[in-house]
């Protein structure tokens, strides 16, 4: 697989706690501890590259350690780190709990990655150009992400845009911007409160038809969506006339097998994967792109952690 894959997105340090069960309000329990890198856009740029991408990463630090560690991993990893640097904020934090059947839950300390500017995008409009393929999420500015969708799309790159996490701002113009939008359910459900003026229950989506799920995909706006559904899968569904290759405009792709320990990442998994199938083979039927990425995502929740839990292409069997 081969292709190049620009990611504008964040990086952070995660700390991470393994419970036998969540914390409930009040209570304490023991746990084992762990520390790592992660943030949406640096899983996704390791997943790209492991998946066999050429990745670049646009981001902003601070001039801390974890600055340090952001630089010296994607060196590691072969990234071109495109990184905005702004001393007087900390780099980007997370703390994550893990239960004994891999789910988690997450707070986030935005930190530098709230800062990226539509500026320093600008000034990377080369490196967009050379992109076949355009990844954001929102947890950085969503100034800077509209500018690098709007001039990604101008350089004629497929633009993907995965709308987490669920409570960051989403805009009519920016969803416009997308070619390809890669919601989970909870995500997808808050599209629909912001932008379609109806609610929807995250657990129950995967039970909806195919047809209705179409139906709300296009009324949100007319492009290609995966909606991933976790143990449920993911369901596509394409604009009128727009089937890259497929021979259905909406149709699932079932879940892959898996040995689950740890769920974190897995839709960064999913995601960058995804990306660099896109970019790797953009004559090819996009359900193998989609397909390919629900395999890659099942691997990467075979182990704890996030980015250093992505697998490498000779790992997926």
């Amino acid at each position: 697989m081969a292709g190049r894959v620009l990611v504008v997105g964040s990086f952070n340090l995660d700390h991470v706690w393994s419970v036998d069960a969540l914390p409930a309000p009040g209570a304490t329990r023991l746990a084992s501890y762990a520390g790592g890198p992660g943030g949406k856009g640096f899983n996704q740029a390791v997943a790209a590259t492991r998946a066999g991408a050429e990745a670049s990463f646009v981001t902003a630090l601070g001039e801390d350690a974890g600055a340090a560690v952001a630089r010296q991993l994607a060196d590691e990893e072969g990234i071109t780190l495109l990184a905005e640097t702004f001393p007087e904020a900390p780099s980007g934090t997370a703390g994550i709990f893990v239960d004994a059947s891999g789910r988690n839950i997450i707070a986030v300390a935005p930190g530098a990655n709230a800062l990226l500017s539509d500026a320093h995008v600008a000034s990377l409009d080369d490196e967009l150009a050379a992109a076949n393929v355009v990844l954001a999420q929102l947890e950085v500015a969503p100034a800077a992400v509209h500018e690098a969708l709007e001039r990604a799309r101008a350089h004629g790159a497929t633009t993907v845009l995965n709308p987490a996490p669920a409570n960051a701002p989403t805009t009519s113009a920016m969803l416009a911007l997308a070619d390809v939008l890669t919601p989970n359910e909870t995500e997808f459900a808050g599209l629909l409160g912001r932008h379609g003026n109806r609610s929807a229950d995250p657990a129950t989506l995967h039970a909806c038809t195919d047809e209705a799920l179409h139906a709300l995909c296009q009324s949100l706006q007319p492009a290609t969506w995966v909606i991933t559904l976790g143990g449920h899968g993911a369901f596509v569904s394409h604009a009128p006339a727009q089937l890259h290759g497929d021979d259905a405009a909406a149709y699932r792709v079932p879940a892959h097998p898996a040995r689950v320990v740890d769920t974190t990442g897995a839709g960064d998994a999913f995601n960058g994967a995804l990306a660099a199938a896109l970019a790797g083979g953009p004559s090819a039927p996009f359900r193998s792109a989609v397909e390919f990425a629900t395999r890659y995502a099942a691997r990467s929740t075979e182990r704890h952690g996030a980015a250093l839990a992505m697998p490498r292409g000779h790992e997926l069997g």
